[in-house]
C-alpha cells in the first residue's frame, strides 16, 4: 500500500508522530507522489496546504494556535481516522537483568542502554548476551535505514545508526554532535554542527564532516543528480525537507542551512542518520524493483538489502539468519565507552571534558557484549519463551491474552507502556467514492472506537480523535471525554443504529428506497 498506493481504504498502524511537523509530509498535497507515509492517502486541501506551511516557519503560542486549526481541518475532512493509541504490553526476566524501566520503553535505543546485568552498576562489563524475542521478520532480511516496505520496526536501526542528535526528555539534544550554534537570518536559520572527537564507522573508517554533509544531500537525492528528477529517500523526507544545504567546514565541524522553517522545527533533520559516504555513495545509480510503480523511478540505494550494515551505533552487525534471528554485538569504539566517570569524557587525544547531564545515565555503552533477537510466530510464543527462561524479554509488544501468565510468573516482570503509534483507518482520497469528504465522513462515524478498545485492545489502548492525542499539541476541542468530539457512533457499545447511520451517507449523495436499500446506477 505505501509502495504503490492501489487501495480503497485500509487498517493499519502509523509508526507515531513525534513532532507536529511530521504531519506536513503524510498530508500536504506536493507528497502525493511520493512513496512510503508521504501522503498515502492522496489528500488535497489547500486551506491545509497553507496551514502546515505556516506552522514549519513558527514557534511558540503562535505555532500553538496553528496546530489547532490544522487539526480541526484534518477531523473535518478524514483523510484518514485516528482509532486508538495501543499500549505496548511486554515482558521481561528480572533474574539476569535489571534496568528495564530505565526509560519510557524497553524496546529502544535507550531502553537498552539502560539494561544492567543483575548485581552490576557500571556499564564496562557485560559478558552475558541479552536474548530478545521479536515478531518481525523484516530485519533478518534487510537492514537497509532507507527502505520503506522492511521498516515497521526501527528501534534495530537506531541501534545500528547514530545521528548528529537524538530525541531526549522530549527535545533533540547533542548525540554525535557535541554542540550546534545557531546564527538565526530573516529568511531561515543556520546551524554551525561541532562533532565529537574520535568517531568511527564500525569498519574501523574515521566518522567526519564529510560524511554528515553527504547524508543531506543523498537523503535528499539518492541518486546524487544523476538522474533526471531527484530521487528523495522516503522515510527521511519530513526532515531532510527543511535542509538547503550541509558543507562540511572541516573534519569536526558542519554547516547546515534550512529553508522556510523555525529553529523549532529545523533541530528534527538532526536525528536523521548518518551514512557512511565511502558505503553508499556507490548506491546512486538507478534500480529496478518488482511491484514497484512501473512510473516511479529508484535507486540501488532504496532497494540494497544491506544485510552487513555499516553505522556508528552502539552496536554493529555481527550475525543474521534469515527469518530467524539476528545478533548484534557491542562496538567497544563507541563514544559512550570512552566516559569513565559520571563527569568526565575522554576525547581522542586522552583528555577530559564535561559530559552532558543526558550522557552520563549511559556511561560505559552497552552493559552486555551481545544483543540476540530472536524471531517468533506470536505474542503467545515470546510469552512461553520468556516465561521458561529461553529469552531475557520481548521486544515486539504481546496481547493483553498474556497479561494473566506474565503477571503471575516467578521472576518475570509485566511492562505496560504508552505507544507513540495510532491505530487508524486510511482512506484513499484519489479516487470514488472515498474522493467524497462526506463519504469519508460516513465511513469514519461507524467506527465505535471506545467499543473497540474494550472489545479488540481489551482496554489496553486509548481512544483518540486527532493524530496529535499523546502529544502537548492536542487541540483541546479533540480531546476524548467518553466519545468521538468530531464524529459520535450512531449507536452504543458496537450495536449501530442503522437509520441515524444513514443520514450521512444521505448527506454524501446516496439515496435509499423505502424499504432502505440502495439505489444505485
Amino acid at each position: 500500500m505505501l509502495l504503490n498506493q492501489s487501495f480503497d481504504c485500509y487498517v493499519g498502524q502509523h509508526p507515531g508522530i513525534d513532532d507536529p511537523d511530521e504531519l506536513r509530509t503524510l498530508l500536504h498535497s506536493r507528497f502525493d507522489a511520493e512513496t512510503g507515509w508521504q501522503n498515502p492517502f492522496g489528500y488535497a486541501n489547500l486551506s491545509v496546504d497553507d496551514l502546515l506551511t505556516a506552522q514549519r516557519k513558527q514557534s511558540g503560542n503562535k505555532r500553538e494556535k496553528t496546530l489547532r486549526k490544522l487539526q480541526q481541518a484534518i477531523v473535518r475532512d478524514q483523510p484518514f481516522s485516528v482509532v486508538a493509541f495501543p499500549d505496548e504490553i511486554r515482558a521481561t526476566r528480572t533474574d539476569r537483568f535489571d534496568g528495564w524501566e530505565g526509560y519510557e520503553t524497553i524496546h529502544s535505543l535507550f531502553g537498552y542502554l539502560s539494561v544492567r546485568e543483575t548485581g552490576t552498576r557500571g556499564g564496562r562489563g557485560g559478558v552475558k548476551p541479552l536474548r530478545m524475542t521479536i515478531q518481525d521478520s523484516a530485519p533478518t532480511v534487510n537492514l537497509n535505514p532507507l527502505a520503506v516496505e522492511f521498516r515497521s520496526d526501527e528501534t534495530i536501526l537506531d541501534l545500528l545508526y547514530d545521528s548528529l542528535g537524538r530525541r531526549i526528555d522530549g527535545r533533540v539534544r547533542p548525540w554525535l554532535a557535541r554542540s550546534w550554534d545557531w546564527q538565526t537570518s530573516t529568511r531561515a536559520p543556520t546551524a554551525t554542527v561541532h562533532l565529537r572527537d574520535g568517531l568511527w564507522w564500525h569498519d574501523g573508517a574515521a566518522l567526519t564532516a564529510e560524511d554528515v554533509a553527504f547524508t543531506y544531500e543523498f537523503l535528499g537525492d539518492t541518486s546524487l543528480g544523476s538522474l533526471e528528477s531527484p530521487v528523495p529517500a522516503p522515510r527521511f523526507r519530513d526532515a531532510v525537507s527543511l535542509v538547503k544545504s550541509a558543507t562540511a567546514l572541516d573534519d569536526r565541524t558542519v554547516r547546515i542551512r534550512f529553508e522556510n522553517a523555525s529553529r523549532a522545527v529545523a533541530t528534527k533533520a538532526f536525528s536523521t542518520p548518518v551514512l557512511p559516504k565511502h558505503i553508499w555513495k556507490s548506491k546512486h545509480e538507478q534500480a529496478e524493483i518488482a511491484g514497484f510503480r512501473a512510473d516511479s523511478t529508484t535507486t540501488k540505494a532504496l532497494v540494497w538489502s544491506n544485510m552487513e550494515p555499516v553505522g556508528s551505533g552502539p552496536w554493529q552487525f555481527s550475525d543474521a539468519k534469515m527469518k530467524k534471528s539476528l545478533t548484534l554485538d557491542r562496538f567497544d569504539h563507541h563514544f559512550l565507552r570512552r566516559i569513565e566517570t559520571d563527569t568526565e569524557m575522554l576525547d581522542s587525544n586522552g583528555d577530559s571534558t564535561p559530559a552532558p547531564d543526558y550522557i552520563h545515565r549511559y556511561a560505559g555503552g552497552p552493559a552486555f557484549e551481545s544483543l540476540r533477537f530472536r524471531v517468533v510466530p506470536s505474542g503467545a510464543a515470546a510469552t512461553e519463551l520468556v516465561l521458561n527462561d529461553e529469552a531475557d524479554g520481548t521486544a515486539t509488544g504481546v496481547t493483553a491474552k498474556e497479561v494473566r501468565d506474565i503477571g503471575r510468573a516467578e521472576n518475570v516482570q509485566l511492562h505496560v507502556d504508552k505507544s507513540p503509534s495510532l491505530y487508524h483507518v486510511g482512506f484513499n482520497a484519489r479516487k470514488a467514492p472515498f474522493s467524497n469528504v462526506r463519504f469519508r465522513r460516513a465511513v469514519a462515524q461507524l467506527l465505535d472506537k471506545k467499543y473497540l478498545v474494550d472489545s479488540v485492545f481489551n482496554q489496553y489502548a486509548e481512544p483518540a480523535t486527532s493524530p496529535l492525542a499523546q502529544h502537548d499539541s492536542l487541540a483541546p476541542k479533540l480531546r476524548w471525554d467518553g466519545t468521538d468530539p468530531e464524529l459520535p457512533y450512531p449507536g452504543k457499545d458496537g450495536n449501530l443504529n442503522v437509520k441515524n447511520a444513514k443520514k450521512a451517507f444521505k448527506d454524501a449523495g446516496y439515496r435509499y428506497t423505502n424499504d432502505g436499500e440502495l439505489l444505485q446506477r
